[in-house]
């Protein structure tokens, strides 16, 4: 995965072009936005911190948004288990960081807030490392949803705890509950929910 970074603690350029397309997935429809460089964001369309298009051109054929398509929908079908997609996100170089770390997860390996952060070189900064996650703006491709609680608890998601277990269910992650306090119940073949 090639992985443009954008470090910085402002909003994006507003001139910078920006284009974007919807797919629908098994678990509701994505919103795409890529930049020149790599796929700026993929979020649900009903999520909380979904950015406005405004200013962003609306598109089928940009080759980014075609790859970021096309991987997500071998994801959903069992045929991919990685992105090869150009990643462009805005973000702190602390994020980038801990985005990096995601990215680094293997298909279906859970890691907790407190060994994320063990692992960005802050041992104490779980819950900035939580704060981190929970800015994520390419949804998925950047695994967010492989992070959970040091007990094993499903905790939360910005796409939703319905759509967070679905997607660790499809790595092979069972938990019986959508409860943010359950707690992973084997680790078994993956058979995709949906």
């Amino acid at each position: 995965m090639v992985y443009s970074t954008v470090v910085s603690n402002k909003p994006a350029d507003p001139l910078e072009p920006l284009s974007y397309r919807d797919m629908a997935t098994p678990l509701g429809d994505l919103r795409l936005v890529a930049s020149p460089k790599g796929l700026r964001g993929a979020w649900f369309t009903d999520q909380e911190l979904l950015p406005a298009a405004d200013g962003w051109t609306h598109t089928e054929s940009d080759p980014i948004l075609e790859q970021a398509r096309r991987e997500l929908e071998e994801w959903f079908a069992g045929k991919r288990q990685g992105f090869d997609v150009a990643l462009d996100p805005v973000g702190t170089t602390f994020q980038h960081q801990v985005w990096h770390a995601l990215c680094a997860l293997d298909f279906g390996k859970l890691t907790s807030y407190g060994d994320l952060a063990r692992t960005v070189g802050r041992p104490k900064g779980a819950q900035a490392v939580g704060g981190a996650v929970g800015r994520n703006p390419i949804i998925i491709i950047i695994p967010c949803h492989r992070v959970i609680g040091a007990d094993t608890a499903l905790t939360g998601f910005g796409g939703g705890l319905p759509r967070k277990q679905a997607l660790l269910a499809h790595e092979g992650n069972r938990y019986v509950s959508r409860n943010p306090r359950a707690r992973r119940v084997c680790d078994g073949q993956a058979e995709l929910p949906w």
